[in-house]
């Protein structure tokens, strides 16, 4: 890294952790200005102590010292002052109306601007409604005593709204109603508003309502183009992902390939160098080319909204700008310190936005990387190709430690795809841009440009799929800090070689080259063992002659059963990946026979994982628009769908099931789940879906079920539950499909005392990982994914 100035790096480090600090400081249990308040103590004192110095040594104190000193004044002094930023809109991003109306859960009349693009939120399989998410900023609260301006509260908003070209855009103002719910203040937004009316859209400013047609333009265009290409050509121009499907992306980021969809540096890059540029040609001077070419990239900010990556991308180019428009050398690593200050100071919440971390630390890579590396590839391949494969290795490896704490996955394929992937990104991104400004003035030109970009974004997503099919796309690690910090301690490890300078001796470099890789190979063997390890070893002892299989499908259920060769499946969870993982587990590729006990998402928004591998489906009493977006993929797919009620009965391989539940002519809704008695040879076991406690009553009343050696455990151990229908059920294992840290307290005390005292034994998902129940001659055989949860006890 020699040749760099990395002064300011410290203060970019100081205040990067004194914004998480206060930021996350409610959560803490701690006022919010203790960590300014400590700041100011450190830099008061540190200047203090430097004072002291330059008087003691007559104004020329130790070289030494003056220089530590200093350096951690200015350091204190970006912390306190981020510090502060951060202290003072926590104390005014809850006003007492604001909170006493989320408190209450009123509805109120909110009068938001938009401060994003709004985009489309996932909607869940029943819903018949289109709804978008956008982060805005309350302007006025109208409550029941009456409409009060607020001072910008920031806000997370869901419209109900159809998800299309009509929607508002950015900095548009909207009048909603709705409920508000207050968010923790590591939050970005102060409180969550669920608007279930809009009663009004005002339009942006007119200095930002230009980019609107512009937006909607390019989707609407890149939307006749068609095809994976068509999809990525708006989000390579300008951000815009608002059509790439979730199995397109799923595959872009199996790649490591989202970043070309996300405005970078390099977007801006390339728009003021060509604003600069074209300044140039027409003669004008130094200052007036600076200008034109801040001029260009505010518009460009404008038209692909202030995202994390532009917002930092756009500051940093400014500082360099300035740095021209001065005829001053600004180095790419004094800008980068300078705009993650600056943008910390004036949104402190940037510390915790993934987005903003992984552009940050990629523009380090590759400023303070890309040239050692090319340099050490050099020796080994010609120079250009090193130069081109330095560029992603080193964006790639100052974005691995952030790139653990979000998925605890090393991908294998990244740098390869990246560098298939980098000659087509930037003739997408400048024909895409290009077409986007021309459609409105030149269709037909704004066409064929954006015909020009669809050529690289196709191929951009044939490599993504493609590498989405490779065998063993990633390795696990080790998760959260600890993970972070060792793939940091990898990453530093591996790049001393590449880093010692030429005039290091060839005996040291070799000494040093070989601890640095003998401790990286240490460092990545260990973790890629505790983490790969108890899988690999999980994988090997998995049971192939289970009886019962209880999919880890996070908060919902999703349980196999398999009796000769038929296999049944209750319910599908709420995410066809999951399940689709744990039908691979489990090595099932036919599903015989389906029950739907209800049409919740956590029990049926895995469905289309299941399109085209179920015979028959057994289902409640149908719900509209619900059922139908459940049922309607599978009988395409070729199964018979069957509504039952109690009485309906059947055969799955040597085993008989039978309907006890509901009743006929029963609603639909959880009271209404379909319960399912199965008798095998060995052994019988019982369903009871979200079943509450009247229901299971009625239930032990009319069906009379008598003792069990399973009971799939209703409605994730929730609180409403019978004791009686437990206690006459008696099952030795209780299955208990639950997410971790769900949110509803699932299971409760209540159930697992409940079940305690029915003699049943709860294996639960979020313990036990997946779980396979066997019966043989010797008794039941239960093997679980994680051994700390065989019991599932807390």
């Amino acid at each position: 890294m020699r040749g760099h100035d990395l002064r300011l790096v410290a203060p970019a480090c100081a205040a990067w952790a004194a914004a998480l600090a206060t930021t996350g400081s409610l959560e803490s249990g701690i006022p919010s200005w203790t960590v300014p308040a400590a700041c100011w103590v450190l830099a008061v004192a540190v200047l203090a102590m430097l004072r002291a110095g330059l008087r003691a040594g007559r104004g020329r104190p130790a070289v030494g010292a003056a220089g530590v000193l200093a350096a951690l004044l200015v350091a204190a002094s970006a912390a306190a002052l981020v510090a502060s930023s951060a202290w003072i809109a926590l104390e005014h991003r809850h006003p007492p109306a604001a909170d006493a109306a989320a408190e209450a859960r009123d509805v109120v009349r909110a009068t938001v601007r938009l401060d994003a693009a709004p985009r489309a939120a996932r909607a869940a399989p029943w819903s018949t409604e289109g709804r978008v998410r956008a982060a805005g900023t309350i302007l006025a609260l109208d409550v029941d005593d009456g409409a009060r301006p607020l001072p910008g509260v920031p806000v997370r908003v869901d419209l109900s709204m159809p998800v299309d070209d009509r929607a508002p855009g950015f900095a548009a103002t909207v009048v909603v109603e709705g409920r508000l719910a207050a968010l923790p203040g590591s939050s970005r937004a102060a409180y969550r508003l669920d608007a279930d009316r809009v009663l009004d859209v005002g339009p942006a400013p007119s200095l930002i309502a230009w980019t609107h047609p512009l937006r909607a333009g390019l989707a609407q265009a890149s939307l006749e183009l068609g095809g994976d290409g068509g999809a990525l050509v708006p989000g390579l121009a300008i951000g815009d992902t608002s059509r790439v499907t979730d199995d397109l992306r799923s595959a872009m980021t199996t790649a490591s390939l989202t970043h070309l969809t996300a405005v970078s540096g390099a977007n801006c890059a390339i728009v003021t160098a060509a604003a600069f540029w074209a300044a140039g040609l027409a003669g004008l001077p130094r200052l007036v080319r600076v200008l034109a070419a801040v001029a260009a990239l505010g518009g460009f900010a404008m038209l692909v909204t202030p995202e994390a990556s532009v917002v930092r991308a756009s500051a940093m180019a400014v500082v360099v700008l300035v740095a021209c428009a001065t005829a001053r050398a600004a180095g790419g690593v004094p800008a980068l310190a300078v705009a993650v200050v600056v943008l910390l100071a004036i949104d402190p919440w940037y510390s915790r936005d993934a987005g903003f971390a992984l552009s940050a630390c990629a523009t380090a890579g590759l400023v303070l990387w890309a040239g050692p590396l090319a340099t050490a590839l050099g020796r080994r391949m010609p120079r250009p190709l090193a130069v081109v494969v330095a560029i992603p290795l080193a964006a790639q490896l100052a974005c691995q430690p952030v790139l653990v704490l979000l998925e605890p996955v090393i991908p294998v394929y990244g740098v390869p795809a990246n560098l298939l992937a980098a000659p087509a990104a930037p003739l997408a991104t400048v024909a895409g841009l290009v077409g986007c400004l021309l459609l409105p003035v030149l269709p037909s030109v704004g066409v064929a440009a954006l015909q020009v970009a669809w050529v690289p974004a196709s191929w951009i997503a044939l490599l993504a799929r493609g590498v989405e099919r490779l065998p063993v796309t990633g390795l696990p690690w080790p998760p959260d800090l600890p993970g972070a910090l060792l793939a940091a301690g990898v990453v530093g490890g591996a790049m001393v070689p590449v880093l010692l300078p030429s005039s290091t001796g060839s005996r040291a470099r070799r000494a040093l080259r070989g601890i640095a890789v003998g401790l990286s190979c240490i460092c990545t063997a260990v973790p890629l063992g505790a983490a790969a390890g108890p899988a690999a070893v999980a994988a090997l002892d998995r049971p192939t002659g289970w009886d019962l299989w209880q999919c880890d499908v996070e908060q919902g259920d999703a349980v196999l059963v398999r009796s000769a060769a038929a296999v049944l499946l209750v319910d599908a969870g709420p995410d066809p990946a999951a399940l689709g993982e744990c039908l691979d587990a489990a090595r099932v590729d036919r599903i015989d026979l389906l029950v739907l006990t209800h049409w919740d998402a956590d029990h049926v928004g895995g469905t289309p994982a299941l399109a085209g591998r179920v015979g028959t489906v057994l289902h409640g009493p149908p719900d509209g628009g619900r059922s139908e977006r459940a049922l309607d993929p599978l009988v395409a797919g070729g199964a018979e769908a069957i509504e039952v009620v109690a009485g309906r009965s059947g055969a799955l391989g040597d085993a008989r099931w039978r309907i006890v539940w509901p009743r006929d002519g029963a609603a639909p809704g959880n009271d209404a789940s379909v319960v399912v008695d199965l008798h095998a040879p060995g052994y019988r076991a019982v369903f009871l879906g979200d079943l509450g406690r009247t229901a299971q009553d009625a239930l032990r009343r009319s069906a009379g079920l008598g003792r069990v050696d399973v009971v799939k455990v209703a409605h994730h151990g929730s609180a409403d539950q019978s004791p009686e229908l437990y206690r006459e059920l008696s099952a030795p294992v209780g299955l208990v499909g639950v997410g971790a840290d769900n949110g509803y307290g699932h299971p409760t005390d209540t159930a697992l005392e409940l079940l305690r005292a029915a003699g049943t034994v709860p294996v639960r998902s979020d313990l036990a990982g997946s779980s396979a129940v066997g019966f043989d001659a010797d008794g039941i055989a239960l093997w679980t994914e994680r051994a700390s949860g065989v019991a599932g006890a807390p």
